[in-house]
C-alpha cells in the first residue's frame, strides 16, 4: 500500500558486479565498451537526463564488480561533471547481496528514511529517461510495493523436464519479460533483502532479480509496461545489437 510517510530523495542503485566472462571480455562487464563508451556510462546517462535523479534529485548508487572500485570510480567521473550524484560501493558474492550493499551505502551517504528506490542492471544501456520518470512516478503514485518494467511475450513459452521433454505450454497471455529497472519502496526492499528481517544467504543468492524476493516476502508487484528496447547485454552478439541500436540514437 502506498506509504503516507515523508519521503526522502529517490535512490537508484545501479548493480554493476558482472565479470563479463560471457562477453569474452578481461574485466567488469559494466565497464566493457559499446559505440564508445562502456555500458555503464550509457546506463548513467539516462539517470542523469532524467527528472527523477538529474542535477541531484536524486542519488545513485554503483554496486561495483569486487576489486575494482577504483576502475569504477574513474568511469563514473563524467557522470558526475553532468550533475549526477554517484557513489560507488563494492559488490557482493551475488546480485542480491550487491543491491543490499549498496542500500547500505545509500543510506550511510545520504540518511535512512522511506523513499522509492530504482535498481537497474549495469549490462541494460539502452535505458532511458522516459522510462525512469516513468515508473519511479508510477510506484509513487500508486499503491502496490514494486513495480517491475516488462514486455509481454510474444514467443510461445514451453516448460521441460531435466530431459528436455515439454510438460507445459503456458498461455503467453499471461506471460511477461520482465526487465530492470525495477521500483520499490524503500522499507520494502530492505525487508526482502534482509536488512531489516533475515533472509537467508542462500535465498539472496538463489534470486534472479529483487522483485523475486519481494514476491516471496508477501509484498505486492505489479507490471510497468514498457515496449521500446531494453535488453540485457549478456553475449557478444547482444554487445553488437546494443552498439548498433546505441550508434543510431546518439
Amino acid at each position: 500500500m502506498k506509504s503516507t510517510t515523508q519521503q526522502r530523495p529517490p535512490l537508484a542503485v545501479v548493480a554493476a558486479g558482472g565479470d563479463g566472462k560471457r562477453l569474452g571480455a578481461n574485466g567488469p562487464k559494466a565497464l566493457v565498451l559499446s559505440a564508445d563508451k562502456p555500458l555503464l556510462a550509457w546506463c548513467l546517462d539516462a539517470f542523469a537526463a532524467s527528472e527523477t535523479f538529474g542535477a541531484g534529485a536524486g542519488d545513485v548508487v554503483v554496486a561495483a564488480h569486487a576489486g575494482s572500485v577504483e576502475l569504477f570510480e574513474q568511469a563514473v567521473q563524467p557522470a558526475r561533471e553532468a550533475g549526477l550524484s554517484v557513489l560507488v560501493c563494492q559488490g557482493g558474492a551475488s546480485r542480491s547481496h550487491s543491491v543490499a550493499n549498496a542500500l547500505r551505502a545509500g543510506a550511510e551517504a545520504t540518511g535512512a528514511g522511506t523513499r522509492v528506490v530504482l535498481v537497474h542492471d549495469a549490462a541494460r544501456p539502452l535505458v532511458s529517461p522516459k522510462l525512469i520518470d516513468g515508473i519511479h512516478d508510477a510506484l509513487l503514485n500508486g499503491r502496490t510495493d514494486a513495480l517491475v518494467a516488462a514486455a509481454p511475450v510474444t514467443d510461445t513459452i514451453k516448460r521441460v523436464d531435466r530431459s528436455n521433454v515439454v510438460v507445459e505450454t503456458p498461455p503467453r497471455e499471461s506471460l511477461w519479460a520482465v526487465q530492470t529497472p525495477q521500483a520499490f519502496r524503500s522499507e520494502v526492499l530492505e525487508r526482502a533483502l534482509g536488512l531489516s528481517e533475515r533472509v537467508a544467504d542462500e535465498v539472496l543468492a538463489g534470486a534472479s532479480d529483487d522483485a523475486s524476493l519481494v514476491e516471496a516476502s508477501g509484498g505486492s508487484v505489479a507490471v510497468y509496461p514498457w515496449a521500446e528496447p531494453n535488453f540485457k547485454v549478456t553475449t557478444a552478439a547482444d554487445l553488437r545489437s546494443a552498439d548498433r541500436c546505441l550508434r543510431s540514437v546518439d
